[in-house]
């Protein structure tokens, strides 16, 4: 934090602004740490609240609103990969998209505060063709409510921050290992959910071809074809494929439950 603080203090308004748009656009940088050190350094009068704030909320925007426009344009193919650092990149999405489904486009103005899911709303919006005023307006509105809310706490808890700083830096060695530590632990933890999840990174595919030869040859009867596009790709005028069935990809351990055991189940997306 004090390293941090050292640097606003050095560089002012250009760092801040950096990390907003760094965290808006998936870097793993801290935008709230650089809010709360900035909302510090207001209270000390090294910089100045409108500026820091206003320049750290239009640069959190412009990143927003990029990839709000290249969902727009390429689809999921984004958001597939912001999820390549996830061990399950189908789940990233998912887990995304689910919370697009249950609460509608009021995600976007709490999205911020949820991580994985903070980088994960712009473009999701722009894939679901969500207009873009629209989309501005809600991101404008939780923009502001997440770098106000660290700013503020930076420029009330300004002494407070101080102390804690003096404090790390008295144990700084046990503040050095704990962190050498918590990477190892984070490391091991990453590898065992690698471990884990590996099965699910290759999904088996077949040739449209085959799909035709089997209802060609009379085997419907012993066939399920199941359209799983997800909300944003699929509404209730969409066409499907023939004789097909829905699934709601993010109602899946129900849905799955209602199908009979004994059938071969053909998957198909967008």
């Amino acid at each position: 934090m004090n390293a941090l603080l050292a640097e606003i203090a050095r560089h002012g308004y250009l760092i801040v602004c950096a990390m907003a748009f760094g965290e808006a656009v998936g870097f793993p940088v801290p935008a709230a740490l650089a809010m709360v050190g900035a909302g510090a350094a207001v209270a000390s009068h090294a910089l100045k609240a409108p500026v820091a704030l206003g320049g750290a909320v239009i640069a959190m925007l412009i990143g927003d609103i990029l990839l709000y426009v290249l969902g727009r344009k390429t689809g999921w193919t984004l958001l597939g990969f912001l999820c390549r650092l996830s061990m399950n990149p189908e789940s990233c999405i998912l887990r995304s998209a689910e919370s697009f489904y249950k609460r509608g486009k009021v995600t976007l103005i709490f999205a911020k505060f949820i991580p994985g899911i903070n980088t994960m709303a712009p473009p999701l919006a722009g894939s679901m063709r969500m207009r873009f005023f629209q989309f501005l307006r809600l991101d404008f509105v939780g923009t502001c409510l997440y770098l106000g809310a660290y700013f503020a706490l930076g420029y009330v808890f300004r002494d407070f921050l101080a102390s804690i700083t003096h404090s790390f830096q008295t144990a700084g060695h046990i503040l050095e290992e704990i962190l050498v530590l918590a990477v190892v632990v984070y490391v091991v933890y990453r590898l065992a959910l690698y471990q884990k999840n590996k099965a699910y990174r290759v999904v088996p595919r077949v040739q449209v071809q085959e799909l035709t030869q089997r209802l060609a040859a009379g085997e419907a009867a012993q066939i399920i074809i199941a359209d799983v596009r997800s909300h944003g790709y699929y509404d209730g005028g969409s066409k499907r494929i023939q004789g097909s069935i829905r699934i709601e990809p993010n109602n899946l351990d129900e849905e799955v439950e209602r199908l009979p055991k004994e059938k071969d189940i053909y998957l198909y997306c967008t």
